[in-house]
């Protein structure tokens, strides 16, 4: 099954979490916080502006993103763990 988001969302994977601190301690999966970055998977057409024009979005198919760690609706497709987002809940774009 394929998502196709609308308007201002996006469609996001998040990234594995580390396995290990910096300093070599093992991470247990009950102690580990969800990442807060992630891979975008597809991108709706764009914000509708008062105006009734449509703006496009500033985050493109591929980014890789950083966003809030209660931001977005978690969904489940095809056994994989996606989450969709609002473009103004994107914090930042790595580059």
């Amino acid at each position: 099954m394929a998502l196709r988001p609308l308007y201002d969302r996006i469609l996001v994977s998040r990234l594995e979490s580390e396995e290990k601190t910096k300093g070599g301690i093992i991470i247990p999966e009950s102690a580990k916080e969800k990442p807060l970055e992630g891979k975008v998977i597809s991108v709706g057409n764009g914000k509708i502006l008062d105006d009734g024009s449509v703006r496009e979005l500033a985050v493109k198919k591929g980014d890789k993103i950083l966003f809030g760690k209660y931001a977005g609706t978690e969904v489940k497709v095809d056994q994989e763990d996606l989450v969709i987002l609002r473009e103004d809940d994107v914090l930042a774009i790595v580059e």
